[in-house]
């Protein structure tokens, strides 16, 4: 069990993953995360969220530092930094708010009497942790301000590879693609295999033609009347 851990801890640790800024200057909370993002892999959506719950915890006492006396429960110290932060930016809010989402989330699969089979909560919890660890490692740990502009890669954190495109490239590809399709099994107008033509020939009733012959001869009597 010990030799498998170790396995997979290496693994962990050669495999590209969101949270790779933090590794210098928060390990723990790098291997945290890093876990996280592992058991999304594996499909065990519920741990993956209790984990990022645990992330969440500790990001929040960090950030509360001397500011923390005798809260000792995630929950007690999350409402003494929501009491630190009123007034604050609206950036800080949502830092405040993801927390709330995190723990919220980690306390029902925690506590679920049912497995999660639907990935989709543990992903919302993966991208706002992501966006937690970007605040805490700029305005916390005074790291680069370039981590702002990074955005959750779920190609990576699936594959352990960077996408070498950018959201919004991939968004305009996919919408090119579904364009396509769009106009490809739209319906062409069918070629007209058989056509009506008109009749050129012009239709003389039988009357006009009896007409005719009746002054012909009418016309030929006259003419031998006269003669004789």
């Amino acid at each position: 069990m010990t030799l498998l851990l170790l396995l997979k801890n290496s693994i962990l640790v050669k495999m590209k993953t969101n949270f790779d800024f933090l590794k210098k200057d928060d390990r723990f909370l790098y291997e945290i995360m890093a876990d996280a993002e592992s058991l999304y892999r594996d499909e065990y959506f519920d741990q993956c969220m209790t984990q990022i719950r645990r992330f969440g915890e500790n990001v929040c006492k960090n950030v509360l530092g001397a500011r923390r006396t005798t809260e000792v429960t995630f929950d007690a110290m999350l409402a003494t930094l929501k009491d630190c932060t009123l007034g604050s930016s609206e950036e800080a809010k949502e830092f405040v708010d993801d927390l709330y989402f995190l723990k919220k989330h980690g306390n029902e699969a925690t506590h679920s009497v049912t497995i999660t089979k639907d990935g989709t909560e543990a992903l919302e919890c993966l991208k706002r942790a992501f966006e937690i660890a970007v605040n805490y490692y700029v305005y916390t740990l005074g790291g680069s301000r370039e981590v702002l502009k990074f955005q959750y890669d779920i190609e990576l954190m699936l594959t352990g590879k960077k996408s070498k495109k950018t959201l919004s490239e991939r968004y305009t590809e996919e919408k090119a693609k579904t364009t396509k399709n769009s106009k490809k099994n739209s319906k062409k107008p069918q070629k007209q295999y058989c056509s009506v033509k008109s009749d050129s020939r012009q239709k003389r009733p039988y009357f006009w033609y009896f007409v005719g012959i009746s002054t012909i001869v009418s016309a030929v009597l006259l003419i031998v009347i006269a003669l004789v």
